[in-house]
């Protein structure tokens, strides 16, 4: 598939991920598009997957999950040099473990429906 620009997927649904896009729509080059997953015909596995974490589709086709994605979107506005601070080892990888830990809880507080005990009977006793 090709594409003219660089797409950045989200998740419409999520307060803190529509408040970043409007933050990024702000100051994002035009080449930089923002599409919310929910505006989309996917097959619900896609779906499911595009709304663990960020993705990021570059004109050539190539993609950039999670907080790559998200340092890439913001690598051309003009808080440019704060995002590019996450790219020294040491902040990308605490960063990427914050966002892969966040992302994470975010995922199954919105979309997993939550464990229910008593459906699964008393334990059992040893």
């Amino acid at each position: 598939m090709s594409h003219d620009s660089d797409t950045l997927y989200y998740d419409g649904r999520c307060p803190l991920c529509n408040a970043e896009m409007t933050r990024l729509a702000a100051h994002k080059p035009d080449h930089l598009a923002l599409k919310d997953i929910h505006q989309l015909d996917l097959d619900e596995v896609t779906k499911h997957r595009m709304l663990k974490t960020l993705h990021l589709q570059a004109a050539d086709g190539s993609f950039k999950v999670g907080i790559e994605a998200n340092i890439t979107a913001w690598e051309e506005t003009r808080w440019a040099w704060m995002w590019r601070l996450l790219r020294l080892p040491v902040l990308r990888y605490i960063a990427g473990l914050a966002y892969d830990a966040w992302a994470g809880k975010r995922y199954q507080r919105m979309y997993e429906p939550p464990f229910d005990r008593s459906s699964q009977g008393s334990p059992p006793r040893h």
